[in-house]
C-alpha cells in the first residue's frame, strides 16, 4: 500500500543528507567535545561550526545559541529560568493557543507564585496587539507567543509584538519550532530576547533543539553539572544530533517552501469542495506552508483519522504532544 504522510507538524522524516552527515560522529568522530585530545577537539569543531550556522540563520551571534535536548526543554528553560532569576517580577504573558509545554509550564509556575495572563485570539488565531499592550504592567517579566502554531498554522506578527515588548521594557520569547526555516526570522529585527527552534520539524533528528538567548541576559539554568553550553545547560553535547540539525538547516531552501505552499493550497481547494467542511486558521502567507486544519461537521475526527489510516494516509486530529 502506498503511504501518504500528512503529519509533518508532529515530526518529519530525516533527510538522507542529514543521516549521511551524522553517521561519522557515531563511529569515527565520537569524541567528547569537552576533551582536549584530537578526537575530542574534532567534535568540538563540529559543535561550534554547527552553532555558527544556526546562529547566522536567525541573525544571532554564535555564543547566543544554546543547544538543548528538545523544544520542550528550551521553553521550560526560558520561562522557569527567567522566573527564578527575577524575583521582583512575577507576571508572564502568553496566549491561549501555545504548545502544551508552554501552557503546562505556566500552570506549574502558578504554583510557585507566578501570575499568568492568557491572551485571547480572534477567529483565525491572531492575538490582539491592543490587548497585549493593556496586559503589560510593572510586574510583567516576559511575553511568550508562539510564532507558527502547530495545529492551525497561524503565523503571528513577531515584529509588531517585539516592538511593543521593547517599548514596555519586557522580555520577548517565541516558540518558533514549527516556523523555523519555513518563515524568515531575524532575532534583531523582531526584538527577540529568546527563541526556541528544533530539529525534528525540519527533517533533522529528534532529541536536539536550540535556544537563542540574547547576550547579556541573566537566566537560571535548569541543569547543573559540568558547565557545558556557557554554563547554561550542563550535559555532554549530542554531537551527531547537533551536526544533523545544522545540516537540516543548511539544506532548507525557498524552492521547497514554495512547493509545499502550492501543495497546501491545492489540497485545501480540493477539500473545501466537500460539503460541511471548514478551514481553520488563515489563508495565504499568514499560514505555515505545511499546515492544513479542517473541521468536518457531524463526523468525529478520530473516525476520519482511522478511515484514512486504513488507506495508508497518516494525518492527525490535533497536536501529538497534547
Amino acid at each position: 500500500m502506498r503511504q501518504v504522510y500528512l503529519d509533518n507538524a508532529a515530526t518529519t522524516q530525516v533527510d538522507e543528507k542529514v543521516v549521511k552527515a551524522m553517521l561519522p560522529y557515531f563511529s569515527e568522530k565520537y569524541g567528547n567535545a569537552s576533551s582536549q585530545h584530537m578526537i575530542g577537539q574534532e567534535s568540538k569543531r563540529a559543535l561550534e561550526e554547527s552553532r555558527e550556522l544556526i546562529a547566522k540563520s536567525i541573525g544571532a551571534k554564535y555564543d547566543e545559541i544554546i543547544f538543548t535536548g528538545s523544544g520542550t526543554e528550551a521553553n521550560n528553560f526560558v520561562l522557569k529560568g527567567l522566573f527564578f532569576e527575577n524575583k521582583e517580577k512575577n507576571n508572564i504573558i502568553t496566549t491561549k493557543i501555545e504548545h502544551d509545554c508552554v501552557l503546562n509550564t505556566c500552570k506549574w509556575l502558578e504554583t510557585q507564585g507566578a501570575k499568568i495572563t492568557y491572551l485571547d485570539v480572534d477567529s483565525e488565531g491572531f492575538i490582539d496587539l491592543e490587548q497585549l499592550k493593556d496586559s503589560i504592567n510593572e510586574k510583567t517579566l516576559v511575553v511568550s507567543v508562539i510564532h507558527g502554531n502547530n495545529e492551525i498554522g497561524i503565523i503571528q506578527d513577531l515584529e509588531s509584538i517585539g516592538e511593543i515588548c521593547k517599548e514596555q521594557g519586557v522580555y520577548f520569547h517565541t516558540d518558533a519550532c514549527q516556523s523555523y526555516t519555513k518563515v524568515p526570522i531575524n532575532v534583531k529585527a523582531c526584538n527577540l530576547d529568546f527563541m526556541t527552534v528544533n530539529s525534528h520539524k525540519i527533517h533533522g533528528p529528534k532529541g536536539i533543539a536550540a535556544l537563542y538567548i540574547r547576550k547579556g541576559i541573566k537566566i537560571t539554568p535548569l541543569l547543573h553539572g559540568g558547565g557545558h553550553e556557557y554554563g547554561l545547560r550542563s550535559s555532554t553535547e549530542n554531537i551527531p544530533g547537533i551536526v544533523g540539525f545544522a545540516k537540516a538547516v543548511k539544506i532548507a531552501n525557498k524552492k521547497d517552501i514554495k512547493k509545499m505552499t502550492l501543495l497546501r493550497d491545492k489540497l485545501i481547494r480540493g477539500i473545501l469542495k466537500i460539503d460541511n467542511v471548514k478551514l481553520n486558521g488563515p489563508r495565504g502567507d499568514k499560514r505555515l506552508c505545511n499546515n492544513i486544519n479542517i473541521s468536518f461537521n457531524n463526523i468525529e475526527g478520530e473516525s476520519i483519522g482511522g478511515y484514512l489510516d486504513s488507506y495508508g494516509i497518516s494525518g492527525s486530529t490535533g497536536s501529538a504532544c497534547s
